[in-house]
């Protein structure tokens, strides 16, 4: 089987689409061929591929691109999602980026879809689309509320997904994941951005007063999960992923400058952005039960790795951090 993958170029779709091609050679002919779609914005890399894996096939184009589209979707048995415009404030700076590829992008892949009978649609989403939660945790049946350009944005491409189930009978499933870390992130999230500046001796900007909440997850750990959601979830289902470890942007920050042996004259406190939301919080007993989904990195030791991936990959991630200048100076 054909899975076209979408934006897998970048951060979580290359850690994906590197899991199933391991996956697939261990377990035999189930995935017996990936596609990737990707435009190459500037979170996109190629070096994040295997592309003499002669089981991979990279293709540099738009999901907004119908004729494209539909002749990869039409040569696909399933499709996982992942191809999205994602980082808050350049969706404060400028919102049509992010409904042309989170929306428009998506319907054209769900028509694509339905047009060849495709057999699974997997849809990677966010925790943003439940907005700010003051206390306890999102489950799959509250309202979706965002807030930011780019929280409506993915919230319009679920709910339109599942339109596409609950009309057309199409397979979909939902996942809705919080923040994640690990190697090869863009240097403009929290996390890749404190460590490459801080290795640069640059000081480091952090947003109001640092005591946003965020819940942090292993990207291999989302990965396993979107996987799960593909061979064992059901259609029509949203599935929540939660790492289960909450931390202020203002405790995440300490525990970045003690990795780099830093302290905290080298933060810089920021104005902060524009609707900033307080905390997202996600129950995941839905994927815990139903899938058997459980993350397996801890937090401290894959932090860990991660900033010695960032001490030892500087040719990976600074001329990355050069074409993406120009927004990101905030985090969370």
């Amino acid at each position: 089987m054909n899975i076209l993958v979408t934006g897998a170029a970048g951060f979580i779709g290359s850690s994906y689409v590197r899991m199933l091609l391991a996956a697939g050679a261990a377990r035999g002919p189930e995935v017996s061929r990936v596609t990737v779609l990707d435009k190459l914005t500037y979170a996109g890399s190629l070096d994040n591929l295997d592309l003499t894996d002669p089981r991979l096939t990279f293709v540099r184009g738009d999901i907004c691109d119908a004729p494209l589209v539909d002749r990869l979707v039409g040569q696909a048995g399933q499709i996982v999602h992942f191809a999205a415009e994602s980082h808050v404030d350049r969706s404060i700076a400028s919102a049509d980026a992010f409904v042309r590829t989170n929306v428009t992008g998506t319907q054209t892949l769900l028509d694509a879809a339905l047009r060849h009978g495709v057999e699974r649609f997997v849809h990677v989403s966010t925790d943003e689309v439940y907005g700010s939660v003051e206390s306890g945790s999102s489950t799959e049946q509250d309202p979706l509320d965002p807030n930011s350009p780019y929280a409506a944005s993915k919230a319009a491409s679920d709910l339109l997904a599942l339109s596409y189930h609950r009309t057309h009978g199409l397979d979909v499933r939902v996942t809705r994941c919080c923040n994640n870390y690990g190697p090869r992130q863009f240097p403009e999230k929290i996390i890749p951005l404190f460590l490459t500046s801080l290795f640069d001796g640059h000081d480091v900007p952090l947003y109001g007063d640092g005591l946003n909440r965020r819940d942090w997850l292993h990207v291999e750990d989302h990965c396993a999960a979107v996987e799960l959601v593909r061979t064992a979830g059901a259609p029509g289902r949203v599935y929540n992923i939660s790492g289960g470890v909450e931390l202020s942007n203002h405790e995440l920050t300490g525990r970045l400058l003690a990795a780099c042996g830093a302290d905290w004259s080298r933060v810089r406190y920021v104005a902060d952005r524009k609707g900033h939301d307080r905390r997202y919080s996600v129950d995941d007993s839905r994927a815990r039960t139903e899938l058997g989904y459980r993350p397996r990195h801890d937090f401290t030791s894959g932090l860990a790795a991660t900033f010695a991936w960032y001490r030892d990959n500087r040719q990976w991630w600074e001329p990355l951090r050069e074409a993406g200048k120009g927004v990101g100076r905030g985090v969370g």
